[in-house]
């Protein structure tokens, strides 16, 4: 029987520095509630801040740190920005860690 873990490890000296830079980009309560909410659907950032009860210049400034990480991107859709993961997979990742129980 194989031991849990065992096997080649997904974090080495190549990718550990790029996997703490995305960690840092969403350590932020507000970063981590936007990416929830495009997990869920593409968004605009007037919608994003009544969705959070806070304001759009603060959703902006946090919406900012995740477009200059990469995981955030922005397009135009009839004349009106939305913005998008640029990774879906960041989905499993709130998933995890909103899973994660603390002791």
């Amino acid at each position: 029987m194989k031991k849990k873990g065992s096997g080649k490890t997904r974090v080495n000296g190549e990718n550990a520095e790029q996997i703490a830079d995305v960690l840092k980009a969403v350590a932020h309560p507000l970063r981590l509630q936007i990416i929830d909410l495009l997990c869920q659907s593409n968004e605009r950032v007037s919608d994003m801040a009544d969705r959070l009860d806070t304001k759009q210049a603060l959703v902006s400034q946090q919406l900012r740190i995740l477009r200059m990480s990469g995981l955030v991107e922005t397009y135009r859709a009839d004349g009106i920005s939305r913005y998008t993961l640029a990774e879906p997979r960041m989905n499993d990742l709130i998933k995890c860690v909103a899973s994660c129980k603390r002791k």
